[in-house]
C-alpha cells in the first residue's frame, strides 16, 4: 500500500459537494462550507434526493466523514455512481464524481471509474479518471482552500443558474 502524504491527506478533508460547489459558486462553497446550509429549503435539490433514493433504492451507498457516495457497484474494482437531476451543471458534476475516485484510490480502494446517472433524462455517461484529471482536481482542492480561508464570503458573481440556486434569496433577498 502507498505511503499518503501530508498534503494528500489534508487534499482528502473536502466533501463532494464542496468540489461542486467550487466549480458552481465559490460564494456558495464558502457559505456552505461555513454551516449556511440552505439545501434544504429548495424544491430542485428535495426532487434531486427523491430521483436518487427511487431510481436506484436496492443500491448501496458509500459514506464516511467526508463523502457521501450514491452507490458503488464492483466489477474488478469500485465503480462510482451518483444521480443527478439535470445535467445543467454538469462540470460540477463530473468533478464530483472525479473527485470521488481519487478520494477513495488515496484510501487504497480500487476506484475504476464513474457513472454519471441522469434518470429524468434517462441518460448515463461514463467519467474516467486520468493524470490530467488529477492536476486539475489538486488545482480545484487548493482553490478550495483558499476560498474557505476568506474571513467572509466572496462578492457574489451572477450566473445564469442562480435564479434556481438554494441560495438565490441569501444572495438576492
Amino acid at each position: 500500500m502507498e505511503i499518503i502524504s501530508y498534503d494528500e491527506i489534508k487534499e482528502l478533508k473536502f466533501k463532494g459537494t464542496q468540489v461542486a460547489y467550487a466549480i458552481v459558486c465559490e460564494r456558495k462553497l464558502w457559505l456552505f462550507s461555513k454551516g449556511i446550509a440552505l439545501e434544504h429549503t429548495s424544491d430542485r435539490v428535495n426532487l434531486g434526493k427523491l430521483i436518487d433514493q427511487t431510481s436506484f433504492k436496492s443500491e448501496e451507498g458509500y459514506r464516511d466523514e467526508n463523502v457521501s457516495i450514491d452507490f458503488i457497484t464492483s466489477e474488478n474494482g469500485i465503480i462510482v455512481h451518483e444521480v443527478k437531476l439535470s445535467k445543467a451543471l454538469e462540470d460540477a458534476h463530473l468533478f464530483q464524481i472525479k473527485y470521488y475516485i481519487y478520494y477513495l484510490r488515496k484510501k487504497g480502494i480500487n476506484a475504476l471509474y464513474g457513472i454519471l446517472h441522469y434518470p429524468k433524462m434517462k441518460k448515463i455517461r461514463k467519467v474516467e479518471f486520468t493524470e490530467d484529471d488529477e492536476i486539475v482536481l489538486k488545482k480545484l482542492l487548493s482553490g478550495i482552500e483558499n476560498v474557505l480561508s476568506l474571513s467572509s464570503p466572496p462578492a457574489l458573481v451572477e450566473k445564469p443558474y442562480c435564479k434556481k440556486c438554494a441560495y438565490f434569496e441569501f444572495c438576492y433577498g
